[in-house]
């Protein structure tokens, strides 16, 4: 830890934060007890869910939902997924803003309408509870900005910011943008105007301000959070928007060695006090890049995203071809104590940084087009030369593989729908790592365009709220849609858990044996499972050890060998 602060704030300033870290950690230990159990193995599978996505209606509100969505989740979870998951990411949960909770205004509490912190305990008593880190900002409305604004001296470097004056133009200019809004917003306080790094804005629907870690404060104040968190029973801690943490004039301020030694740092804290305790980096860049977040010779990230697999897998099926997919499943090479999160579906949209270096421009333009013709949306970021480029789909997984019923009636059979959609997370549940789903996938949730046209917020395409008791009616209908779909993904989640050749560790080879079939070996020795999963619209015969495995348009097919 020492050398990380040295490498942050310089030996004499780094041996003071040090011991001040060093208290803080002394001080959690006797409240929090260290669990004894394997990081993982291939009974785990996470849940990625809102705190408010199930809501119950209460009559004495006319209609309105009640509060207390974490009692609600917890119902949901016991009542219908107590077999499927082992972890459960609940999205967050803190009194926020804007941006579905990502302006968090205050960490130390739980948003009231969505209950308490009794209520996420109860959750983590049950399964192994992921939270969000919000590292990079917060919300203009969270006291720290407010008394920054007022001109309080202990606040004034929590942030970054400038006189108009003296804004650094050139240097600004090298900055990496993964937004299409300007990197500074001016903000009126005590002391004048002064020009705030906002790097993902300050406009309508968000308010962000982002942190100065150049402040040993700031880092302070993050290691306290955590240290609660742990005491609060969380177990896992993503840690959002993690490239952009620390900012250097000069550089384009992303992926910087210090944003490293912060995410290294926050894992040494963490092992010390309870080891069972992981990170997970939330950084939506290149897979070259995103491997770095594990470390070199020192660990840092224990679990990395694997934001490759949504763009390649999508590419895959709508051109029935594997080859990309292969690609990438042949760089998943990692050390044994670390993983891949595999997902398909995630709160935002299906970002496209992960897709660079496997998909040509053109794959990529066509993959865009795809999605807007199932009525998603593209997200944009500015480049240096004042053009856009696109940065995240937004659409539901299930309006990206099958077009909108409110826009066009599909020639697919549903039944053939549904198999393309098991299908899909076939492919992410079979990889090495451990697999996540993301709420609206239990049901084959299509794409929002009454809350997009409500909010015009495009993720909101993405994040539709379920009514408790209208979700239980059609799950009692065995006929339902929801039904179908729910009980397929629950039940391929149970056969996922019963083959240890699935360990997320466990020894992976791809095996070319059609351009059409995503086809891996997992597991070694007497453990081993051999997994196809056709990608086309075709029936398929596959030879594989002298024996024929025939597999029906969109099918999968897992046996153990």
């Amino acid at each position: 830890m020492l050398e990380k602060l040295k490498l942050l704030y310089g030996e004499g300033k780094g041996k003071e934060v040090a011991l001040e870290i060093e208290r803080l950690i002394q001080e959690a230990k006797s409240k929090i007890t260290p669990e004894n159990k394997e990081l993982w193995d291939e009974k785990d599978v996470a849940l990625i869910t809102y705190p408010d996505s199930f809501r119950e209606i209460d009559s004495r509100l006319r209609g309105n939902y009640s509060g207390g969505t974490l009692k609600t989740l917890e119902k949901f979870l016991s009542t219908y997924l107590k077999d499927s998951f082992s972890i459960v990411h609940i999205l967050p949960f803190y009194p926020y803003s804007s941006d579905h909770g990502f302006s968090i205004t205050n960490y130390y509490q739980v948003k009231e309408e969505f209950g308490n912190w009794e209520d996420i305990e109860e959750i983590g008593k049950k399964y192994r509870l992921m939270a969000d880190l919000v590292l990079n900002h917060v919300s203009v409305k969270h006291e720290w900005f407010q008394k920054f604004l007022e001109g309080d001296e202990k606040y004034l470097e929590y942030f970054i910011h400038f006189d108009k004056s003296k804004i650094p133009e050139k240097e600004l200019k090298k900055v990496y943008r993964p937004r299409s809004t300007p990197l500074l917003t001016p903000f009126k306080t005590t002391k004048g105007e002064r020009w705030v790094w906002t790097t993902f804005s300050v406009e309508k629907s968000i308010d962000q301000v982002d942190l100065n870690y150049k402040n040993p404060e700031v880092l302070l104040e993050i290691v306290k959070i955590i240290l609660l968190f742990l005491q609060k029973g969380i177990k896992f801690f993503r840690l959002d928007s993690t490239p952009y943490i620390w900012k250097e004039l000069g550089t384009e301020c992303k992926n910087l060695p210090q944003a490293h030694a912060i995410v290294g740092l926050l894992h040494d804290i963490l092992n010390t006090v309870c080891p069972q305790a992981l990170i997970l980096t939330q950084s939506s860049v290149s897979f070259a890049e995103n491997l770095i977040y594990f470390g070199n010779e020192q660990k840092e990230s224990d679990l990395i995203y694997n934001f490759a697999l949504p763009p390649l897998l999508l590419d895959a099926l709508y051109n029935q071809n594997s080859r990309h997919l292969n690609e990438m499943t042949l760089k998943m090479r990692i050390p044994p104590d670390v993983a891949f999160f595999n997902i398909l579906a995630v709160h935002d949209g299906i970002g496209v940084n992960g897709a660079k270096g496997f998909l040509s421009e053109l794959e990529l333009n066509n993959l865009c087009k795809k999605i807007e013709e199932h009525g998603g949306k593209l997200s944009y970021r500015n480049l240096p030369d004042g053009s856009k480029a696109v940065i995240e789909l937004v659409v539901t997984w299930w309006s990206a593989l099958n077009p909108s019923t409110s826009l066009r009636t599909s020639s697919e059979s549903f039944d053939l729908q549904l198999r393309k959609f098991i299908t899909s997370h076939a492919i992410a549940l079979s990889l090495a790592g451990i697999p996540a789903v993301y709420y609206l996938s239990l049901f084959g949730g299509e794409n929002d365009f009454d809350l997009f046209s409500k909010s015009g917020i495009k993720r909101d395409l993405n994040r539709t709220n379920y009514n408790y008791n209208d979700v239980s009616i059609k799950l009692l209908n065995k006929k339902s849609k929801e039904t179908k779909i729910f009980s397929a993904l629950t039940n391929l989640i149970k056969k996922r858990k019963s083959l240890r050749a699935f360990h997320p560790n466990s020894k992976q080879e791809v095996l070319f044996l059609d351009k059409r079939v995503f086809s891996i070996l997992r597991g070694e020795n007497k453990s081993q499972v051999l997994a196809l999963h056709n990608l086309s619209s075709e029936k398929i015969d596959l030879k594989f050890n002298n024996k024929i495995f025939k597999l029906e348009p969109y099918s999968f097919f897992w046996e153990q060998l």
